[in-house]
């Protein structure tokens, strides 16, 4: 059971960092750049993403385990995985709207771009790579929501600061932040090194 736990731990640790869904595969940029601009956005997002990928990453597992040695098999895949995000998105949706209805009248509108993003999908096809096993899964799924915080947070730091008067007007807003992205993605890859394989 701790061999387990360890490779949960593990890989959620490479998808924080050194596998970051943002900084390092640039995987849902236009959401994390929506979501940092509030607080409240960010935590909201980072919960439903981290949910989604991680019940999600369980739920891909038998069926990379059965379609991907095959020949063709790679070929079903995207449309499982957005089966399996499609059936999760309802019953999550179903889900509050039974038990928790003030709660579903508030995440209704945003949900959507929360759960069917790049850094979800995106999460299911690496999984295979670096995953190996079940809970191997699960946690590069769990992993991947909490390096979306974390790319949020620090985004959201940025923008205060980003948005003033010394930044020259056409830079402002959605161009500098890609700037910033940029040259995080690059602090991050010298700290840790450049795996990514695609």
């Amino acid at each position: 059971m701790a061999e387990v736990f360890a490779r949960m731990v593990s890989l959620a640790m490479i998808s924080i960092f050194t596998q970051n869904a943002i900084f390092d595969r640039a995987f849902g940029i236009n959401v994390a750049i929506y979501a940092s601009r509030k607080t409240s956005h960010i935590i909201g997002f980072t919960v439903a993403i981290t949910l989604m990928t991680t019940f999600a990453s369980a739920a891909a597992y038998p069926f990379d385990l059965m379609l991907l040695p095959s020949e063709n098999g790679y070929l079903f895949m995207p449309l499982i995985y957005v089966g399996i995000v499609g059936v999760l998105y309802l019953l999550g949706l179903f889900a509050l709207w039974g038990f928790f209805p003030k709660t579903y009248y508030k995440v209704n509108k945003y949900a959507h771009l929360a759960v069917f993003n790049c850094t979800v999908f995106g999460a299911l096809f690496l999984n295979y790579n670096f995953g190996k096993g079940f809970a191997g899964y699960v946690g590069y799924g769990f992993g991947t929501g909490i390096g979306f915080f974390l790319a949020c947070f620090l985004l959201n730091i940025a923008h205060e600061r980003l948005n003033n008067d010394k930044i020259p007007r056409a830079f402002r807003g959605y161009p500098i932040m890609l700037v910033f992205i940029g040259i995080i993605s690059l602090a991050f890859n010298v700290l840790v090194g450049y795996t990514a394989e695609f």
